[in-house]
């Protein structure tokens, strides 16, 4: 562990943050200290999920976790021969996990949270254990791709039957790195299996929905050193003694630790392959009125509450974007954006949260038919298709973010967008003119960054305290851009009600 960095005092704590994400992974090298926080990124790799046929009917979309394991180490080898780290920390997508058996070997690769085996699986669940009583203890949404329902569809299974411990995707590659098991608790209350008041496992409910109470490991908190690299990675990554801290490591908690504020009276949008729209709040709001509007209280670092709804986000767009490569038809995305900002606005609006848009699959299609579906004209251009995309999103982000202040009694003054949306202009500036509030967008690493913050405070860092002074310096450093309401609310009024 490194020392290096400290200066009357002062201490710069130099992290390597592993960032995955549902189509790809970076390490970033960062250093965080008194009124610095900076980041280089030393490796990015494709992550690309795989389809495995088993004949009759049953393929399965698998994550390769094992190249990604690969490419992980063969970042964290750059970083470590760059810098001497502080320590490791790592985040990723949540509801996904791996099952270990009672030698510790992985029982092949997790399933991808998009794969069909949850089909009609949701409604199962509800109807056995009672959707009231599921969301009164773990404030979770519904959605087929939690691990509740996941592990329902697998109750059955040679894998699961055979199995000693779950591990979440980045316990996971946590346990590979150190040999120690456990579950960070802002990625555990994602699996609709904890109690989020108590921020523990939810064993009554476990046990009621007929899942082995053995295979959940302890909880750890954001902050809690997991242990020392070990085995062939301790050799790989230099042979000295590196820590491997627990950060937020659901993606979207560490991206809201870095959400650049100085008020609470604020909204966010993560903005990825998903978007998440919510507030942070200092309790679950566990209401009747939230489990109908099918909000989440997923747990946040320092005991907050990101109260929010999953929106199906850039993954429409991006699912086209491949669509159309795949058929000789590539697009520059650059390009598009500036064609669909001159597209004739509010043509057609869909839903983005349909069902219908969950697989991959062509996804203009399934668009064209949701317009025809509602009679409204069909995208006939890629601009038009990318203009209904953002300006249905926008709609998407206004809707939630008014029932999540309804919801909560809690009133926000400004939108933050985060992650790699916040770089597509014309998705901010219409999420501004939607919501009829001032966006901020950026910073684009937040997930990153917000990393980063946790492992810095572990190792002692410098103005790196609490959440407040986290934002501080992230806003103090980080570049980022505002776009206020240009009065257009009204033309978002009538657009939503062609959907009501």
């Amino acid at each position: 562990m490194s020392t290096s960095g400290a200066v009357g005092g002062a201490v710069t704590a130099t992290c390597a943050a592993v960032d995955l994400g549902a189509s790809s992974g970076r390490v970033i090298l960062g250093r965080v200290g008194a009124g610095e926080l900076s980041t280089t990124e030393v490796a990015r790799f494709d992550n690309t999920p795989i389809r495995i046929a088993r004949g009759a009917g049953r393929d399965r979309l698998h994550w390769n976790v094992l190249g990604l394991y690969r490419d992980i180490l063969a970042g964290l080898r750059i970083a470590s021969a760059s810098a001497e780290l502080h320590s490791i920390g790592i985040d990723s997508w949540a509801v996904d996990y791996g099952l270990l058996d009672a030698d510790g070997e992985l029982l092949g690769n997790p399933i991808h949270y998009r794969d069909s085996r949850t089909d009609g699986v949701l409604d199962q669940v509800r109807a056995t254990l009672g959707a009231e009583r599921i969301y009164a203890t773990t404030g979770i949404q519904f959605m087929p791709i939690n691990t509740l329902i996941q592990l329902v569809a697998a109750r059955d299974t040679a894998a699961l039957t055979a199995a000693s411990s779950l591990l979440l995707i980045p316990d996971l590659l946590c346990y590979w790195l150190t040999g120690q098991r456990g579950a960070e608790v802002t990625n555990a209350s994602t699996t609709q299996l904890l109690d989020v008041r108590r921020r523990e496992w939810a064993w009554e409910l476990v046990r009621a929905a007929g899942i082995d109470e053995t295979l959940l490991p302890p909880l750890r908190e954001p902050g809690e050193r997991i242990g020392l690299v070990d085995g062939t990675a301790r050799a790989e990554l230099g042979g000295g003694e590196l820590p491997v801290v627990a950060v937020g490591s659901h993606d979207t908690a560490s991206a809201i630790v870095a959400v650049p504020t100085v008020t609470r009276r604020f909204g966010y949008v993560s903005c990825g392959t998903w978007s998440l729209v919510g507030l942070e709040l200092d309790a679950p709001v566990v209401s009747e009125a939230g489990r109908t509007a099918n909000f989440t209280n997923e747990l946040g670092v320092d005991g907050t509450t990101r109260y929010l709804r999953n929106v199906m986000g850039l993954w429409l767009l991006q699912e086209s974007l491949r669509t159309w490569a795949d058929a000789g038809r590539p697009a520059e995305l650059s390009g598009l954006l500036a064609d669909a900002a001159r597209a004739e606005p509010f043509r057609s609006i869909v839903d983005p949260d349909d069902p219908r848009f969950l697989a991959p699959g062509d996804m203009p299609a399934r668009i064209a038919q949701a317009c025809r579906e509602t009679g409204q004209p069909v995208p006939e251009t890629q601009a038009q298709l990318v203009r209904c995309v953002l300006e249905s999103l926008a709609l998407a982000y206004r809707r939630t973010l008014r029932q999540a202040c309804a919801l909560s009694g809690r009133e926000v003054d400004v939108l933050h967008i985060v992650g790699g949306g916040s770089r597509n202009e014309l998705l901010c500036r219409l999420t501004a003119d939607a919501c009829g509030i001032p966006v901020v967008a950026g910073p684009v690493e937040a997930t990153a960054l917000g990393n980063l913050l946790v492992q810095a405070r572990a190792a002692g860092g410098s103005g790196v305290g609490d959440l407040t002074a986290m934002r501080a310096l992230v806003a103090a450093t980080q570049e980022v851009r505002e776009y206020a309401p240009s009065g257009a609310a009204s033309d978002f009024d009538a657009a939503a009600r062609r959907l009501d």
